[in-house]
């Protein structure tokens, strides 16, 4: 089999962004029922120091709030009328909003929530350990009730479809097929590299990092430790995530991973061939050197 570039991926509202090794694509179905499709070069993937182990965790984060974000934003302003696009400032309100209220959601209330509950189990306060065991099963449990609640939104339902879209053609690819829908749609839906994988690797290991912390320190500096440890955090995660999808078929391994796979069943769901074309042609587009002509696809700068 040729040698098979590491390709990435987001689903974004009705489209898929697709991340090759230096080049980025975004492919989105319009209300008129065509595809737009918008490549861009990654400049992060042209310094060779962050392409070592641990660094290139690193650019994965940015990937996810910047690249993510961006993608988003240019996937709001393709499918949607006049009407419904939102100004810069908008979106701008937007992402604030939402980053504020994850930093709320999986970093203070589960902390928070910890401490409180020292005043009832001194155990919590005699082993920083089970202290940071419990923060970190809060927050997990925080993260399945937050993914489960957004899955009774019609929307949200759409964008988890072309997630599902979207593993199924980097596994067609992976498995060195040709890109097809025929191809891409019997391949699995659940994949061992996902976001929602790697999400769940990050409140994990923090459970470790973060027991470093001395237990006698003030709510303020636990606080401000699990923000300023979150970069190694991922750093750390991104390595595991690597391993596990390179080892998937190992039986240790595959346990390991078995329950980021069962949380993908929250977060992707069966695409229909439309969304599988889009899939197609964001990983074509990201995967080609030169500028590649599809029939039914329009091209932006």
């Amino acid at each position: 089999m040729a040698d098979v570039k590491t390709i990435g991926g987001q689903a974004i509202i009705e489209g898929v962004m697709m991340r090759a090794p230096g080049m980025l694509s975004m492919a989105v179905r319009t209300q008129a029922g065509d595809i737009v499709v918008k490549k861009q070069p990654i400049l992060l993937d042209r310094i060779k120091a962050f392409k070592l182990p641990f660094l290139r965790g690193l650019v994965g984060l940015y990937d996810a709030l910047v690249l993510g974000i961006g993608a988003l934003n240019f996937s709001a302003e393709q499918s949607g009328t006049e009407d419904e696009k939102m100004s810069k400032l908008e979106t701008i309100v937007s992402i604030v909003v939402g980053l504020g209220l994850g930093a709320l959601l999986f970093i203070f209330l589960p902390l928070w929530l910890t401490e409180f509950l020292k005043n009832y189990w001194q155990s919590l306060d005699n082993s920083f350990f089970l202290f940071n065991a419990v923060d970190g099963i809060l927050r997990v449990l925080f993260f399945v009730l937050y993914l489960f609640i957004i899955t009774r939104f019609k929307d949200i339902q759409r964008v988890f479809e072309y997630h599902g879209a979207e593993h199924k053609s980097i596994f067609a690819y992976e498995d060195g097929l040709e890109l097809n829908i025929e191809n891409a749609r019997k391949m699995s839906r659940f994949h061992p590299r996902c976001g929602t994988s790697f999400l769940l690797i990050v409140m994990l290991v923090a459970i470790v990092l973060f027991s470093l912390v001395p237990k006698d320190s003030s709510f303020v500096i636990k606080l401000g430790a699990r923000v300023v440890l979150l970069p190694v955090i991922a750093g750390i995660a991104y390595e595991v995530l690597k391993l596990s999808g390179r080892h998937s078929k190992n039986a240790f391994v595959a346990i390991l991973i078995a329950p980021g796979l069962w949380l993908q069943r929250l977060t992707t769901r069966e695409p229909d061939d439309s969304q599988l074309e889009v899939a197609i042609v964001s990983i074509k587009t990201a995967l080609a050197e030169d500028e590649v002509e599809l029939d039914g696809v329009r091209c932006i700068d």
